[in-house]
């Protein structure tokens, strides 16, 4: 019995409409293990680990009794064996071969056979989705001379030589490395000496010539003759697949969407079907629902007498898919059925590739799609209400980096701004910036700190790290479902795409609107990726609405309110009600603490008490510093303590009734004292003068007295406290007066007092002695019962690894993870970000910043040990964290992990971290529920 009617035997396909797999996988762990390649009759969706998510896409339509056409997968442990060796299985090409021959049997046709070829595409797919990245060659099997067989089988000549030279174009590319630019540019000579505008109009004697002109490029390029061997083509492609899993632009996505680099892509090789025999052929790409806004309806694109690289290139514009209902009814009604049979399947929306031949639908992918942020949250609610899933699944749908998105500004609809083009809006956002018309100039004019648009005629995948450094982009060419769009989408990027009416000419680098306007590079453009409208200069911005309903000024559920606002109201609803981890602000003022507040900030986790001295008062710090005697320090002390005050009584009327963190005062030295450049160079002068002022010199002794080489590591924090007696005292009292004022005027204030960069209990011991003195004496005076709690930051390594004994004098933890970032690795922030931290994340020394996302080995490790110890001494101590990572998404989680009580952000990321917050809590109930 043949390897394909085994495969059929023990795994025929469902029919459409028979119930899914997920409860079971005809896969077996020693199949996994023990074998390369799997017939798209084998395996499920949920085998992308080892099939990718193509691989597995594939076989799950072909269970589901879909039209797919046949073929196999080499999976992504084969890439990985090839990766690590340089070399494929021993093992993979019997195989290969097994499942060939069953192909061509169950065909009735052998692979390039003269007379009536088999052709096959060679796709990648990985795990993850990674859009345009990794290579595909198409049409394998074609030589000089089954180009004339696949001609008489198909009765059209022009056909074949059109799908010939696509092969040895893609292939010179993929496979052999050539310029890509000289096969367009031959293309375009042909079309030139043709008289054509469009490859269509190339007949059968044109394309035999442009065939022969890319053979002989392959030679002189590469090295080389393009191979006459169809099953050498196949063993190459298969390789140059493998290979492009570890191409710069691969890389490069992979950082940027943190797709771990150890995956490796499992690789498709799958009979053709031909979307360019005709005008009642075609290919497209279709959505269940709208991935730029999330509506319901017919989204897609359409692409007659073509190849599927032809849609998504942009090289030729599509036709809505909505066009194809006129142009073949039958093929459309049966692809609505198909689209909805796929999301109610995956119960999400399903991004689909298909072709059409001479009539005859085939389906080619599928892959729950990618969306912008208004999107998922239109949808995750949609599909709640449609019963598809539940609350929690809906939470999971979507993150605080798209809600993040969402807060974003808008462009005023009142403004008074030049239109000069309209597109489509394929990735929503108002994106401002100077006009770049390569990946090159956008890369270094961002570094130097400009915002760029990037525009083009289409993108490709080597214009991914232009694509990454614009605020958005802008293309000329392509539709909803072209290179840009998919990859902008995926990115979170403002993009709009085939505005035809823009003239964009790279070479002379400007582009040219309606009316003659010219819109040179350097020129300020803006684009609004929700409209598709193209404006000339700067466009005025507008708060987003998901910003003015958490400000209160937007109320869900009225008459007129957004759709997206409400589907954000009922998301974040529910996010609120199963977080464990409460959710404060890191605030300074009133001003901020309100605003916290209305984001839904349930205390401040941090107010740093040194910011309250920038501006005029920085010089009473200053004095306090420098005060060489105690009548100059108690002056000081004194001027200062009813501004402190008043501060806190204004933050403690603003967060009435829910907690407050006061990080007594941690100014590294330099920034209160004069620069010390600066005041040598005026006394210098003075002395040339010989009129220097005593003042003068006696500051510029003082400050090279306390001058620091490492300010960060110096004289801060509690050291300070401990060094100038009653600073720390001064503080305390004014928090206590605030509280007592506050609670004689009938408020409910919760300060907590938080003593920075401790190193060491005894540290603590003083200065919570002292503190609980001035507390006592402010209680006698105002006849108030004050509670307030005593904790420290955790932002040293020492404090960290000796938690259990600074738990004995400490009520709370709240871990300052900016600087115990710093002090575990070693380096300065201020520094090294500008220095080397592009080489590490480059060389993927660094998946992602340090300082962006808690790294969980390393800080993480020391601020787990340091929860298990502190509450070893006291059960009840209260756990939290107040460095930026409180609003990360990714840091979010691990800190619900590691059982803290709450994260504390700055205001406009407290949203994000309720959501994520509601995200962690509902990932671990599923996880728990499913053990």
């Amino acid at each position: 019995m043949d390897v394909l009617q085994r495969l059929r035997d023990g795994y025929a396909p469902r029919q459409s409409g028979q119930p899914g797999r997920e409860e079971s996988s005809p896969v077996s762990e020693r199949n996994v293990t023990s074998k390369f390649v799997y017939d798209f009759t084998e395996g499920n969706k949920d085998l992308k680990d080892l099939l990718g998510g193509k691989g597995a896409n594939l076989a799950e339509m072909t269970n589901l009794g879909l039209p797919v056409p046949p073929g196999f997968t080499i999976t992504t442990e084969a890439c990985k064996v090839y990766l690590d060796s340089g070399a494929e299985p021993s093992e993979l090409r019997d195989e290969v071969s097994a499942h060939l021959d069953a192909l061509e049997q169950h065909m009735g046709k052998r692979l390039g056979q003269p007379d009536d070829p088999l052709l096959v595409s060679v796709r990648s797919g990985a795990k993850f989705s990674m859009p345009g990245m990794m290579d595909t060659v198409l049409n394998i099997g074609l030589s000089d001379e089954s180009v004339a067989g696949l001609a008489a089988q198909a009765g059209d000549e022009r056909f074949a030589w059109d799908s010939y030279r696509r092969l040895i174009q893609m292939f010179g590319k993929t496979v052999l490395g050539v310029d890509g630019e000289l096969f367009e540019e031959a293309l375009d000579e042909a079309k030139r000496a043709k008289g054509a505008t469009s490859d269509l109009d190339l007949g059968a004697e044109d394309l035999h010539g442009l065939v022969d002109d890319f053979k002989a490029i392959v030679a002189k390029q590469a090295g080389r003759e393009f191979p006459q061997d169809p099953r050498e083509q196949m063993d190459l492609a298969v390789r140059a697949v493998f290979d492009s899993w570890n191409t710069d632009r691969a890389k490069l996505y992979r950082r940027q969407e943190r797709i771990p680099g150890d995956l490796g892509t499992a690789v498709n090789v799958c009979s053709m079907v031909f979307g360019n025999l005709g005008p009642d052929s075609g290919t497209g790409v279709a959505f269940t629902r709208d991935p730029a806004s999330g509506h319901q309806g017919v989204y897609g694109d359409y692409l007659q007498n073509a190849q599927g690289e032809d849609v998504v290139a942009g090289i030729r514009n599509t036709v809505p898919l909505a066009d194809l209902e006129g142009l073949d009814a039958s093929s459309y009604n049966q692809l609505m059925q198909i689209m909805e049979t796929l999301e109610t399947h995956y119960k999400d929306l399903c991004d689909i590739e298909f072709t059409i031949e001479r009539g005859k639908l085939w389906m080619l992918q599928t892959r729950v799609g990618k969306r912008t942020a208004a999107a998922a949250f239109r949808i995750a609610t949609q599909l709640v209400d449609q019963g598809l899933i539940d609350e929690a699944e809906a939470l999971q749908r979507v993150n605080g980096a798209q809600l993040a998105q969402l807060m974003f500004p808008r462009f005023s609809e009142d403004a008074k701004s030049e239109r000069i083009g309209w597109g489509i809006a394929a990735s929503p956002g108002a994106a401002v910036g100077k006009a770049v018309f390569d990946s090159y100039t956008a890369v270094k004019w961002s570094r130097s700190g400009e915002k760029v648009i990037l525009i083009r005629r289409e993108t490709n995948p080597d214009d991914l790290d232009g694509m990454i450094a614009s605020e958005g982009i802008l293309t000329s060419r392509g539709g909803k479902t072209s290179h840009a769009a998919v990859v902008a989408r995926g990115m979170g990027k403002t993009c709009v795409c085939g505005a035809e009416e823009l003239e964009v000419d790279t070479k002379r680098r400007r582009m040219t609107a309606p009316g003659g306007i010219v819109v040179e590079e350097g020129d300020l453009v803006s684009i609004d990726g929700s409209t598709g409208k193209v404006y000339l200069g700067e466009v005025p911005v507008v708060p987003s609405p998901v910003v003015e309903y958490f400000e209160g000024r937007m109320h869900a559920g009225a008459d007129d309110a957004d759709e997206l606002v409400a589907a954000v109201h009922r998301i974040m609803a529910y996010a609120d009600r199963v977080r464990r981890l409460r959710v404060r602000a890191n605030a300074d003022n009133a001003e901020d603490a309100n605003r916290a507040r209305r984001f839904g900030a349930q205390g401040i986790g941090l107010c740093r008490t040194e910011h309250m001295f920038l501006g005029e008062r920085r010089e009473l710090v200053e004095r306090l510093i420098l005060a060489d005697t105690d009548t100059e320090r108690e002056e000081a002390l004194g001027a200062l303590l009813p501004l402190q005050k008043a501060d806190f009584i204004e933050l403690f009327e603003s967060m009435d009734g829910l907690p407050v963190t006061v990080r007594l005062l941690d100014p590294p030295l330099h920034e209160f004292l004069p620069d010390i450049t600066e005041l040598s160079v005026r006394v210098a002068l003075a002395e040339s003068r010989r009129d220097a002022n005593e003042n003068d010199l006696r500051l510029l002794q003082a400050v090279h007295k306390l001058h620091e080489q490492n300010p960060m590591l110096g004289l801060r924090g509690v050291r300070l406290g401990l060094v100038i007696p009653g600073l720390f005292a001064m503080q305390v009292r004014a928090i206590a007066e605030a509280a007592a004022h506050r609670k004689n005027a009938k408020g409910d204030p919760r300060p907590e007092i938080m003593i920075p960069l401790v190193g060491t209990v005894q540290e603590l011991e003083i200065v919570r002695d002292e503190a609980e003195t001035v507390i006592a004496e402010v209680q006698a005076a105002t006849g108030t019962d004050l509670k307030l709690t005593l904790g420290t930051m955790i932002e040293l390594p020492r404090a960290a690894l000796t938690a259990g004994q600074i738990a004995e004098a400490a009520e709370f933890f709240s871990f300052g993870t900016n600087d115990l970032t710093q002090t575990v690795w070693g380096f300065s922030r201020d520094d090294v970000e500008a220095s080397f931290f592009t080489a590490y994340l480059e060389k993927g020394i660094f998946g992602v910043s340090p300082f962006e996302t808690i790294d969980r080995d390393g800080v993480g490790a020391l601020v787990r040990s340091a929860c298990e110890a502190g509450r070893a001494t006291r059960p009840d101590l209260k756990l939290g964290v107040c460095g930026e990572h409180g609003g990360d998404p990714e840091s979010v989680h691990f800190f619900h992990e590691v059982g803290l009580d709450y994260v504390s952000c700055s205001p406009f990321r407290i949203p994000v971290a309720r959501l994520e917050a509601g995200r962690a809590a509902a990932l671990n109930k599923a996880g728990s529920d499913s053990r």
